[in-house]
């Protein structure tokens, strides 16, 4: 199968909201694929309309080669979701919600699941309410995991956790893709993103502003930095082949977010009357996403003696 994961002109409306916006991508197998956006970007809907919750009002898509609408009980068989507050039964015991999930699936459920329990140090015999948010969360985990997956779906799954437990969330999502597995990650984390995903889409009010792979994406994209002779210099830009994307101008240095940017680019700026150096940097994941969903006069462009990856509020 080329795709696990086929969307094409998705869109949903709700009352005096238009959550979707004609939205295509595609995923391929034994990648995490993440959609990468502000809360209320649309990537929730988008869930729910790939496991089949929600129909959209036009658009198609298809799961494993499934349509979510026609086969939706073949394809819950098949892939498996953790919510960011993942609904359990508070009365249970962790060994005990175990069992009661083992009745929706075959045989070795239960066995998987107690494996994995206890590879998360979850005790067995505490109720569901006592357990903290993280432990909770590994309980949600283990459950999605014990039936081997094809497709494994985390929507905001680590918000609101410990570094800790985020880093072991990440790393059992490095794990799926080892063995083939496909994992779709809804994150609004940059730093989550930029550690673990291989694609990536960056949604913004229910349109995908941008997507491909997150490598190709950043070494496509130059944050250039030119300095001029004077602050009231003003230069002639270059034109196509390279497209300037954003630019901004503090004092003498001018800064430019530039896709296919290339050594004659570079040289024929360094040639312009008034220009004193160029110097030119890979884009962050940061910067993407501010293109993606910032008006232009709010971008985020570092200077280049800023090496931080990213400037989250969250770092795993």
């Amino acid at each position: 199968m080329e795709y696990v994961i086929e969307a094409t002109g998705l869109d949903v409306r709700y009352q005096g909201c238009h959550a979707l916006r004609s939205v295509d991508f595609r995923v391929k197998p034994g990648t995490i694929y993440a959609l990468l956006g502000e809360n209320g970007a649309g990537k929730t809907t988008l869930i729910k309309v790939l496991t089949g919750f929600l129909k959209p009002h036009s658009g198609t898509c298809r799961v494993l080669g499934l349509d979510p609408q026609k086969d939706p009980d073949e394809l819950r068989r098949r892939i498996s979701y953790v919510a960011d507050s993942p609904a359990l039964y508070d009365w249970m015991h962790v060994e005990e919600i175990g069992w009661f999930a083992a009745s929706f699936y075959a045989e070795g459920f239960r066995q998987r699941y107690l494996e994995l329990v206890d590879h998360y140090a979850i005790p067995k015999n505490r109720k569901i309410k006592s357990l903290s948010k993280g432990q909770r969360a590994k309980v949600a985990l283990s459950l999605a995991l014990a039936p081997d997956p094809d497709v494994l779906i985390l929507d905001e799954p680590t918000s609101g956790l410990d570094p800790i437990v985020r880093r072991e969330f990440l790393e059992s999502m490095l794990e799926r893709i080892s063995s083939g597995k496909t994992v779709l990650l809804s994150s609004h984390q940059i730093s989550e993103v930029e550690r673990v995903a291989d694609e990536v889409a960056i949604l913004h009010a229910g349109e995908v502003k941008m997507d491909g792979n997150l490598q190709e994406l950043r070494e496509s994209t130059r944050n250039i930095t030119v300095t001029l002779s004077d602050a009231l210099v003003t230069i002639p830009l270059p034109s196509a082949p390279a497209q300037i994307l954003r630019q901004r101008q503090a004092g003498r240095q001018l800064q430019l977010l530039v896709r296919h940017f290339s050594d004659r680019y570079k040289f024929e700026l360094e040639q312009l009357s008034g220009v004193m150096q160029v110097t030119e940097r890979n884009t962050s994941l940061e910067e993407l996403f501010s293109l993606c969903v910032l008006p232009p006069d709010e971008t985020i462009l570092h200077s280049p003696a800023d090496t931080s990856p990213n400037t989250s509020s969250e770092v795993a």
